[in-house]
């Protein structure tokens, strides 16, 4: 895969809105997240054999980035064209290009016949312009091949005490209510549904302690 192949569908496009917003909150400056791996993402695929893997929602492409700097053949989805870019050029910037691709795309209506050892979404949450998380995660087990694992991140409580006053009434997931959204048949085994804490640093640059939702689920058959 090449990450300079980035692409964008014209179909089932998303309402304006929710492009328009996370383009503009793009656009406030270069770079809006750190770049680096999520701590789940590494924990899980550090312990997996590397092989295909599908970030839904992967924003700037960090968790991609790293994945295709394991060994992994990554593929991020977002439905921002200039996080994609951004996405792209930092994996020819690392020099994983033939192994990190990416697509912009909403992942509403996003369709591949490619399934995948591991498939994350991480923090796949849209304030205050809502998507609709629970069908994406569901429609999530649907690229995950036999033996593979789907891997749900998301904020269980607020990442810190700032947030703007359209946010504070965001009612956030509990690993139960994403476990249910997934509606998993029989053939999937539930490895880890819990609430873990972690040391995040806040907008000010002080460290602080925050609640993350985590989901691990495996296609056993």
């Amino acid at each position: 895969m090449h990450a300079h192949e980035t692409t964008t569908d014209g179909v089932g496009s998303p309402t304006a809105s929710a492009r328009d917003w996370w383009e503009q909150r793009y656009a406030e400056r270069d770079g809006i997240w750190s770049g680096r791996v999520n701590a789940v993402v590494a924990d899980v695929a550090g312990v997996l054999p590397t092989g295909r893997a599908l970030d839904l929602g992967c924003g700037e492409g960090g968790d991609v980035v790293w994945l295709a700097e394991q060994g992994w053949d990554a593929l991020g989805v977002d439905l921002s064209v200039t996080a994609i870019e951004r996405g792209s050029r930092e994996s020819v910037s690392a020099g994983v290009e033939e192994r990190a691709a990416f697509v912009a795309a909403d992942l509403a209506t996003w369709e591949t016949a490619a399934r995948f050892d591991l498939v994350t979404a991480s923090f796949l949450q849209s304030w205050p312009v809502e998507i609709p998380r629970a069908e994406i995660l569901r429609r999530a087990t649907g690229f995950v091949g036999v033996g593979g694992h789907l891997l749900v991140t998301a904020h269980a409580a607020p990442p810190h005490d700032d947030l703007p006053a359209e946010l504070r009434e965001y009612r956030f997931p509990t690993p139960d209510e994403d476990l249910t959204a997934l509606q998993l048949d029989g053939s999937w085994d539930v490895v880890a549904a819990e609430l873990r804490p972690r040391t995040a640093t806040a907008p000010d640059g002080d460290p602080h302690e925050v609640l993350d939702s985590v989901v691990l689920v495996r296609r056993a058959r």
